[in-house]
Formats: structure tokens, sequence, C-alpha cells
């Protein structure tokens, strides 16, 4: 460890900006129900092909 280093929890000021700092606020992550829909339908469709298709 070099020797400038400060340790943040030497102190409450440098605790406090060291975890304003680091904190990461939690991003939302975009839903995936579209996807998931999206994929559901292709494979009853993909379905649906085939069987008309050994049927016909």
């Amino acid at each position: 460890m070099a020797e400038n280093y400060t340790d943040p929890s030497g102190n409450t000021q440098a605790f406090r900006a060291f975890a304003a700092n680091t904190a990461e606020t939690p991003t939302e992550s975009p839903s995936r129900t579209g996807l998931f829909v999206g994929v559901a339908l292709l494979v009853v469709l993909l379905i649906a092909v085939v069987g008309w298709i050994a049927l016909g």
C-alpha cells in the first residue's frame, strides 16, 4: 500500500466523502416483458407453420 494512502474510515468527514463517491445508485433495468412475448409468439408461429407443412 502506498505511504500517502489515507484510510477513509480514519475520520467522519473523509468517510462521508468516500461513501458519497462510491455509493452507486441502483439504475432501473429495462423491462424484458416485450422480448419474452415476442419470443413466445415466434415459437407459436414456428410450431404452427411446421404443423401446417407436416399435415398439408
